[in-house]
């Protein structure tokens, strides 16, 4: 495995890779692997001829007195996974790397990031689609996979590859879980014992509403009600959003209809947990 960490050794070795007609996977991330990224990983590495990851912490991305600075970050340690799990190349460039001195260039997607994070989090997702798209076109990738659990990540970026005519294929991945429920995050890493046990009432209100959804409630506000009754059993839990989105636009819905999405943002002693499940009538489809 060679790490990488200009834009200029990236695209050579990639374009000596497709010479030979190499498919190339990627898997954008910030680092701290988890299992739930490893199962990016692997998915890629199975499909793809080339596998490249990135670990970049992207700081347009995090909006002030956000937690930039204390994001973790264990590089060894993830070279050290990334190696076991037979990748081929890690880009670890520098903020200068992506944003040199003089940048001013962004990408926005409309309405899709009107809601959820999008309005919790100004600018948010123009730091996510600019960085993204940047690495689509450093590392020309016909392949790149991202997790469910950032959900309207995810179809933020399908949206950007359509509408953008790219010729990428997205694949997104479920949801990986720890034993208890909780979502797999490398911001877990900031919980004490007693907060992590607290963090599981998240998953718990979100099964609550799909029981309630299997049994044949349909109205979003009921569901939403039943998720907030349960995340307020624990006082340290202070809900930021919890909403009712369609599965194309993340738009707000009265009923759920036969698919649809129920997404939950909370803050936890000061740290930010996202989690969602996907409500569907039938046997779950990919997205």
């Amino acid at each position: 495995m060679r790490v990488l960490e200009n834009i200029t050794s990236v695209k050579n070795v990639i374009r000596s890779e497709k010479a030979r007609g190499a498919r190339i996977g990627l898997v954008p991330t910030m680092g701290f692997l988890h299992v739930g990224h490893m199962s990016l990983i692997e998915r890629c590495v199975k499909e793809n001829d080339i596998t490249i990851v990135s670990t970049f912490v992207n700081p347009a991305q995090f909006g002030p007195n956000m937690d930039f600075d204390r994001y973790p970050r264990n590089i060894d340690k993830d070279r050290a996974m990334l190696i076991d799990a037979s990748v081929n190349y890690v880009f670890h460039p520098s903020i200068e790397e992506i944003y040199p001195h003089g940048y001013n260039t962004w990408v926005e997607v409309e309405k899709i990031t009107n809601l959820l994070d999008g309005a919790s989090r100004p600018g948010y997702f123009r730091g996510i689609c600019t960085v993204v798209l940047k690495l689509f076109n450093i590392t020309m990738c016909d392949t790149t996979y991202f997790g469910q659990k950032d959900i309207q990540q995810a179809l933020t970026i399908k949206k950007l590859i359509n509408d953008l005519n790219l010729d990428i294929d997205l694949t997104i991945m479920p949801i990986i879980r720890e034993s208890d429920g909780l979502a797999m995050s490398s911001r877990n890493e900031y919980l004490n014992p007693e907060d992590r046990k607290i963090a599981t009432v998240i998953y718990k209100g979100l099964s609550t509403a799909k029981n309630m959804f299997l049994q044949g409630e349909s109205r979003a506000s009921e569901l939403i009600l039943a998720v907030q009754d349960v995340l307020t059993t624990e006082k340290n839990i202070h809900i930021d959003y919890v909403d009712v989105v369609d599965m194309d636009e993340m738009q707000r819905l009265d009923n759920t209809g036969d698919i649809c999405c129920i997404a939950v943002a909370v803050n936890l002693n000061g740290t930010r947990l996202i989690d969602n499940i996907i409500l569907e009538k039938q046997s779950p489809t990919p997205l």
